[in-house]
């Protein structure tokens, strides 16, 4: 007796119609799984994409007399440029020569100014 109340509570609505209607739809796997990507894109690989391309635009726009700051935080001026190698003064008759790509940022503009 017990068992057969389970059993029509687990039955298919009479009728033929199915259960869950527009929840059954969007609780489904699929879905959910789309949902969670678009999260992921708008909140992290959008961001991560437009920031590498604002420093890319900064590293090509590097000239002779620019103040930089690189990775490691050394602040000095670009007096050379010879392809991806940079010269920076970094102080008077000091020079270094470093790699483009570890320019973290043009002193005075940051990432936040090139938003604007």
């Amino acid at each position: 007796m017990f068992f057969d109340s389970i059993a029509y509570a687990m039955a298919p609505p009479q009728g033929g119609g199915e259960a869950g209607g527009l929840g059954g739809i969007l609780g489904g796997p699929l879905p959910m799984l789309v949902l969670m990507f678009a999260i992921f894109y708008f909140l992290l690989i959008r961001p991560q994409q437009k920031k590498q391309k604002m420093h890319r635009a900064m590293l090509d726009s590097l000239k002779k007399g620019d103040k930089v700051w690189t990775n490691g935080g050394i602040l000095g001026t670009i007096v050379d440029i010879d392809g991806d190698n940079l010269t920076i003064e970094i102080a008077a008759g000091v020079n270094v020569v470093i790699k483009r790509g570890f320019v973290a940022d043009k002193d005075g503009v940051s990432a936040a100014d090139n938003k604007k």
